[in-house]
């Protein structure tokens, strides 16, 4: 019990780590690494503070390393989804109850605790399991995870702290009371830092959770557990299950007590989850909230004042940085004809320096994509590509499956601006240009805005303002994340909140206070200090 109003410290940003050769940090990772490749995990699911292990389970396996096994997890079955949403609601009260204060410290000790005792580790396992290179783990499951707790935590004081004003005899206040029933977060494989912030988001403002990652993702999904159980997260707040999309769906959609979904993937699935609910709408005891970011087809837009230099780094970094598995990732893009030539000469010369091959190898930066799945649909693009006479593939175009699931950064050119790699989400290392003539850059701004039914994230390069004035105003609605001479990835929560719109989302801004709003429904008080006795009012005497 205590009388004082607290203040959460106020965040910063994590720094990332440069892992130098030699480093303190290269060593340990290196190590973390060794540890993980020689030890066979069995994971289990989270549930109502058990470790839950069954008899049937899958193996892991690094995607650039097929015959290599991290581990095994165990797989449920509908009577587990019934046990974490019992778990989740069993939970609540209590957790609701909590003051947020203690909410809010268990998530300020998982930031402190992922950025020291499990940094390597978690690093180790994002690696491991998804094909990161270090660079892109350390940014992704360390530096991102923890600013997502952090400032996650500040932007829930600075809500909490909003009040309405109180005129003389009355006291008005704002009770920003968690939803009714349970969340279900549905997380992707390509950020560990969304994995951990989808269910952590909505729980920390009180709410309990059940959450099924990707199952590419399983392995460093335990780990974040680990932590939050570590940082003294109550039993049942948080359940983590390993279960096939249809089967969850089908009890998690029916509950009557499911209160909302916080989903990152595809935008197929989004859809039908978003019809699916609409078909039970009637089942529910609220509205579920529904919050979503899913596809993208991003673009970077050049003007003949840009830098070729600056736009070939952009290009090379924004489409081929974690084998463009981004929602992020520059995917088409529109030259001038006028620094093409440049612009291709860099980019080209930059594409033959990038190495390509396993995780513990730190001089590779280009590592494999997630599963044959993806490799087939990626390499099958790229081999319709190479039997077009309207394409020419002027950089990669090899794929091997062999070891690993490695496709190389690929450059294709194309005649028609609506070619299928320009339209179409790949969500691989594919980048598609179009070269346009110098004088139709504001045609090309139309062009832009009206390929792709996404509109998540774009960028455009010019050193002359009135064009960049222009294509600010031709692009407004065309990206959620909006770049000016960057490449179109790489977003910092407190920075650059992230999401989209039209078909790439809800646009509710992870990493922002406009998210953490979507896990509220605020209840408006009214206290009368002196309530009136006579109910007659003034106009009801006569002269």
């Amino acid at each position: 019990m205590t009388d004082a109003i607290f203040s959460v410290p106020v965040p910063l940003n994590e720094p990332v780590w440069s892992y130098a050769p030699g480093s303190n940090e290269k060593l340990a990772l290196k190590k973390a690494l060794a540890e993980a490749k020689a030890t066979e995990k069995d994971i289990p699911m989270y549930i109502g503070g058990e470790h839950v292990f069954t008899a049937e389970k899958a193996a892991i396996r690094p995607p650039h390393e097929r015959k290599h096994v991290l581990g095994y997890h165990a797989k449920g079955n509908a009577s587990h989804v019934k046990q974490a949403i019992d778990a989740a609601l069993k939970a609540k009260a209590a957790w609701e109850a909590m003051p947020w204060q203690e909410r809010a410290a268990i998530f300020l000790r998982a930031a402190d605790l992922l950025t020291s005792t499990y940094r390597a580790k978690m690093s180790a396992a994002t690696m491991l399991c998804q094909s990161k290179n270090a660079f892109q783990a350390e940014i992704d499951c360390i530096c991102e995870l923890a600013d997502f707790w952090r400032y996650n935590v500040y932007f829930m004081q600075e809500i909490y702290k909003q009040q309405p004003l109180s005129v003389r005899g009355t006291w008005n206040r704002t009770d920003w009371r968690p939803l009714e029933g349970f969340v279900f977060a549905l997380t992707p494989f390509n950020f560990t830092a969304i994995a951990g912030n989808l269910p952590t988001a909505p729980a920390m403002l009180g709410n309990v959770c059940v959450w099924k990652p990707a199952e590419s993702q399983i392995y460093s999904a335990s780990v974040i557990m680990e932590i939050l159980e570590e940082a003294g997260l109550p039993a049942g707040v948080i359940n983590l299950v390993y279960v096939d999309g249809p089967t969850i769906g089908d009890i998690v959609f029916k509950h009557p007590e499911f209160a909302g979904i916080h989903f990152t993937g595809s935008t197929g699935v989004f859809q039908r989850i978003w019809k699916t609910i609409g078909e039970n709408i009637a089942n529910y005891k609220s509205y579920p909230r529904i919050v979503g970011e899913t596809g993208g087809k991003d673009f970077v837009v050049a003007h003949s004042s840009a830098d070729p230099k600056a736009v070939a780094v952009a290009l090379g970094r924004g489409a081929f940085e974690y084998q463009g598995q981004k929602c992020s990732a520059a995917s088409r893009a529109y030259i001038p004809k006028s620094i093409w030539k440049a612009v291709k000469a860099h980019l080209l010369a930059d594409l033959k320096t990038m190495k390509m091959g396993g995780t513990e190898d730190f001089r590779n930066f280009i590592n494999a994509v997630i599963d044959e799945k993806a490799f087939d649909k990626i390499s099958g693009y790229i081999s319709e590509a190479k039997k077009s006479s309207q394409v020419k593939v002027i950089a990669g175009g090899y794929f091997d499956k062999s070891e690993g699931f490695f496709i190389e950064p690929t450059v294709l050119e194309v005649e028609d601006p609506h070619y299928v790699t320009m339209c179409e989400e790949l969500f691989g290392p594919v980048l598609t240009i179009y070269v346009y003539d110098d004088k139709k850059f504001a045609q090309v701004l139309d062009l832009v805005n009206t390929t792709s039914p996404y509109a998540l994230t774009g960028a455009v390069f010019s050193n002359d303002r009135s064009a960049l004035a222009l294509a600010n105003e031709k692009l407004r609605h065309a990206a959620g994340n909006y770049y000016i001479n960057d490449k179109p990835t790489g977003a910092v929560v407190g920075q650059q909140p992230f999401g989209g719109g039209r078909a790439s989302g809800t646009n509710d801004k992870a990493g922002s206070m406009l998210n953490m709003y979507r896990w509220l429904s605020p209840r408006t008080m009214k206290e009368t200090l002196t309530p009136p006795t006579d109910y007659r009012y003034p106009f009801l005497g006569e002269e």
